[in-house]
This record gives structure tokens, sequence and C-alpha cells, in this order.
């Protein structure tokens, strides 16, 4: 993967790290080694959120990081990919990692082509010469990086994914699946070719205000942890577990607050909370 560069620019200095490693709940070594990436990633995947909130309130979503953090890390609040990745990249400047923003099209089994609209970030440890993808804003996992290597097939738990090679006129085409309970999914494409902080910029920008973002037209969250992945897809309530099972329930209006902050960790003002059901209505 030549070419690639350690990752600048994504304003480290400004992370209050202690509160980050607090909100996610990361008491391990300092140091940028493989371990650490590990942990880091798991802890993060596990505490912060996934939900699209902000865009149903009809709030912009800025991506600078004192903005970010003051949502995803001092607030009980979570975020889409874009957040996630600006803030994860941001801690691994402060730890010393090698790493690179990339740039992924969602497919989830779709045929026609779709934009770019995912944010991913590929990192070298220092201890490890190989190329990890870090994927920590989709909302349901992986658990830890995969190494970026063809046919990577990989088992967190019972959360399976892999890593596909797909050579191009133009370059290669990286493909991730998830593993389901009737085979292997196509979750995302990406390539290597670099991203930085304002690509993320314009990508966030489609996300949270094109009338085709699927983002701006219902209420979305996610948790996951190792034994379960919770998600709201406007009022549909499901919860998936490692081996394929499914529970699902519609949430009544009244309900909407409990559940988020007993079950995705989000607690959301009053008149917040209120303006989301009637969007949740709507949907």
């Amino acid at each position: 993967m030549t070419g690639m560069q350690d990752g600048r620019g994504w304003h480290g200095e400004e992370l209050d790290l202690e509160a980050y490693l607090e909100r996610v709940g990361y008491q391990g070594e300092r140091t940028p080694t493989l371990a650490v990436l590990r942990a880091l990633q798991r802890a993060h995947v596990t505490s912060v959120p996934f939900e699209n909130f902000t865009t149903m309130l009809g709030a912009p979503v800025p991506l600078d990081l004192q903005s970010v953090q003051d949502k995803l890390v001092h607030s009980s609040r979570g975020g889409y990919c874009f957040e996630h990745a600006v803030l994860f990249a941001a801690a691994l400047e402060r730890l010393g990692f090698t790493f690179q923003g990339l740039m992924g099209r969602v497919t989830l089994g779709a045929s026609k082509v779709l934009p770019g609209s995912h944010a991913l970030l590929a990192v070298r440890p220092a201890d490890d010469d190989r190329w990890w993808l870090c994927d920590v804003g989709f909302g349901r996992g992986p658990l830890e990086p995969i190494e970026i290597a063809d046919n990577n097939e990989v088992d967190f738990g019972g959360w399976r994914f892999r890593l596909e090679r797909r050579a191009g006129a133009f370059g290669d085409d990286w493909w991730l699946y998830q593993h389901e309970t009737d085979g292997w999914l196509d979750r995302h494409t990406f390539t290597l070719t670099p991203q930085y902080s304002i690509d993320y910029v314009v990508g966030s920008h489609y996300v949270s205000t094109h009338p085709r973002s699927p983002f701006v037209k219902r209420p979305f969250a996610q948790r996951f942890t190792a034994t379960a992945h919770h998600r709201l897809d406007a009022a549909l309530w499901t919860i998936t577990t490692p081996d394929g099972e499914q529970t699902e329930r519609k949430l009544e209006t009244h309900e909407l607050g409990e559940v988020l902050e007993e079950h995705f960790g989000i607690s959301l003002r009053p008149g917040e909370l209120a303006r989301l059901a009637q969007r949740l209505d709507a949907a």
C-alpha cells in the first residue's frame, strides 16, 4: 500500500483525550501498537452509538473536532460515520499511529452504483507493517480492525466479516462482507485512495442534506456490543445476536426516550425528544 501518508490535519491536539478515553471505557496503554488499536476500536464501537438525530431535528452536522467531541464525548449522544471517523482519527493522531482516511460506498446487496458516503480509516501500527481497516462508524462493528488482505475472513465472537479484493482497470476495489443468517452480504466497497478531513465534510453534507439520503427521511440509531446489535429504524426496534437470532418490536411514541437511554445510550433534551417523536410518527 505504497503512497499512503500518515494521518495529519485531523486536529488531534484539540482532542480532550482523557475525556474520550473515559467515554469509551479504555484504560490500557497509550502506545501506537496493534494491541492498543484492537482494544481502542472495540472500546469505541461498543460505547459510542450510531444515530442521525441531529439531521432529523433539522440542525446542521458540523465536523470540526470541537463540535464532534462536544456531541459524542461530552454528551450522551452518538453520530454517523463521518463524526465517528473524525473523532477516532483525532485519537489515533494523538497516540502516534500512522493512518489514512478512506471513503466507501455502502452497497448492502444493491446492484446499482451508490455514492461514496461512508468514512473509513486504514491504520498501520508502529509494531506491525500491515495495514488494518478500522470501520468504527457503521454502527454494526467490526469489533476490531481487519487486516487489509484479500480473502481475509475474521470472526469476532460470532460476528463474521470478510475482505475481498477485485482488480480494476484503474486500481483495485475492496469489498467488505458481513455474514448474515442466509450467507455473506456485501456491506460496502472502498478503494485505497487517500481521503482527508475536507473530503469528509463534503460527504457529510451530502448525507445530511440530500433528499435521496436515507438519513434525512427517518430516524435511525444503532448500538453494537459483543453480544447484541440494537437497531432502531423509524419505530422498528430490532435486536440481533451473533448467531443471527432476531427479535423485533414496534415502539410506541411514549417509549422512545426510555428505550434510547436504556438500550442505545442516547439522551435527548425534552424538546428534542418531542420533535424526534413527531418525525417518528411521520416516518
